[in-house]
Order: structure tokens, then sequence, then C-alpha cells
């Protein structure tokens, strides 16, 4: 059995080089869209072997990950992100269920998140589990939500050793990220046509992040996580007045 590892980038030159050489010996292939980058990561792509197709950059990334998805052209697909990496176990586990003959047709596979300075374990962050392996044919994204999962015809399992995640090793690469996350949620509010009245407000405003914010960091026991663990909890709470008052302001 073989695997293609596909990935879509934009500027990712810092990212790629760790991400790649993770599934080196592991992929049979690496396919990779590529959003139109201004820095190096088309060619550093390039230097481990990938197959690169450059287009545009559209808001909801997962359009150009299913592209990278129907390019694949081996028995399994691992979809990964620029900033994340297959560690050794994970890579010797993948290959052991492809030669499996009553392998499921997906995996869920779950994610250790690097946030400030260590790994987020408690505030409903780990196990983070994301499909990410599937046979080829069997998966594909709905490309509706930058929030979604995979969509697996047939039978579905889960995995044991996670993928790590470098999401935010510093607090700037997280602003951005958050900042275009509650964009993307400002403009689902708009499509949906939430209410711009007292309801509203008081529902984004005051109520969501209230709710929020106990349920991370007290029901599951974000405290745990050090100052990491307050500072992702307020910050999680609060993209539902941050994305409201963009929707206002729309």
């Amino acid at each position: 059995m073989s695997l293609s590892v596909v990935l879509a980038t934009f500027n990712e030159e810092k990212n790629l080089p760790s991400c790649l050489s993770s599934v080196r010996e592991l992929a049979d292939e690496i396919v990779i869209v590529d959003g139109t980058s201004t820095d190096n990561t088309v060619e550093i792509a390039k230097s481990f072997g990938a197959r690169v197709r450059v287009k545009d950059n559209p808001p909801i990334f997962h359009i150009n990950k299913q592209i990278a998805i129907d390019m694949a052209t081996k028995n399994w697909v691992l979809q990964l992100d620029a900033d994340e990496q297959v560690t050794p176990q994970l890579a010797e586990e993948i290959k052991t269920l492809m030669k499996e003959k009553d392998a499921a047709d997906g995996y869920w596979i779950p994610r250790k998140n690097w946030f400030l300075g260590r790994f987020l374990m408690k505030g409903g962050v780990y196990p983070d589990y994301t499909l990410r392996l599937y046979r080829k044919g069997k998966g594909h994204l709905p490309q509706k939500d930058v929030h979604e999962q995979a969509v697996v015809e047939g039978k579905v399992g889960y995995m044991h050793h996670p993928l790590i995640h470098m999401a935010d090793p510093y607090f700037d690469r997280y602003l951005l990220r958050y900042g275009r996350y509650t964009n993307l949620i400002a403009n689902e509010l708009r499509d949906k046509r939430v209410g711009k009245n007292l309801y509203g407000v008081a529902k984004y405003l005051i109520a969501l992040p209230i709710w929020w914010f106990g349920l991370i960091y007290i029901r599951h026991k974000g405290f745990m996580d050090g100052w990491q663990g307050l500072v992702w909890a307020f910050f999680s709470a609060m993209r539902f007045p941050v994305a409201y008052v963009k929707y206002l302001r729309m």
C-alpha cells in the first residue's frame, strides 16, 4: 500500500521544512497546492520532491486542501497542515494499519497543540481528534467552514499516537490566525443573517463568552495548563464578541 501526503500552503517557509522532514520516509508522494506564496514556500516544497500546483489563496483554505486531495494518486491520503509534524511513532502506526486487511476507510488522529511554550493537555484541547487519514476516494472536505472535518465514506477508526501541531509558538502568530478565524465567523454570521438586535448583543457579547470560558477553564480543567490555559480560555471565549462586532461593522 502507498501513501500520498497532501498539503495546502501559503507563506509557510518557516514551518514547511519540519513538516516535510517528518514524512520524508513515510510518503510515497507529496502533493502541495500553494496559494501564491510570496516567500520561499514553493522552492522548499520542490526541494523535498513535492508535486506543486500554484493558484489563488481562497479565504476557506479547505478549497485548496481538497484540490490537493484530488491530485493524490496513491492508495491512502494523509492530509497535513504545514505547522504539523508526524512523530516516528505515528509514522510506524500508519505503516502498520495500511498493511491490515481489515483496516478502516478513514482514521481520526489525536493531535497535541503547542501554545506559547507548552502543549495544551486540558481545556478540551487534547486529544484534539482530527480526521486526516483515509483511503483514496473515500474522504473529502465540504469546504464550507474553517473548522470542518473531512467526511469519510465507510468505516472510521481511531489512531493512538498523536500528530504534533506547532500552532502558536508566538503570540503574534496566534493573533494573526485569531484575526482570520474571527473574520470567517463574522462572515458566517452575515450569511446566517444573525439578528443585530438586543438578543444578538446579549447572546454574543455576554452569554456565549461567559459560558465558553467556564466550559474550557473550569469544567474541562483548563486551569491545569498554567497561564497558557488561562490565555487560551479567555481568547477562545472572546471570539464570539470579536466576531459579532466585526459583523455589526459590515
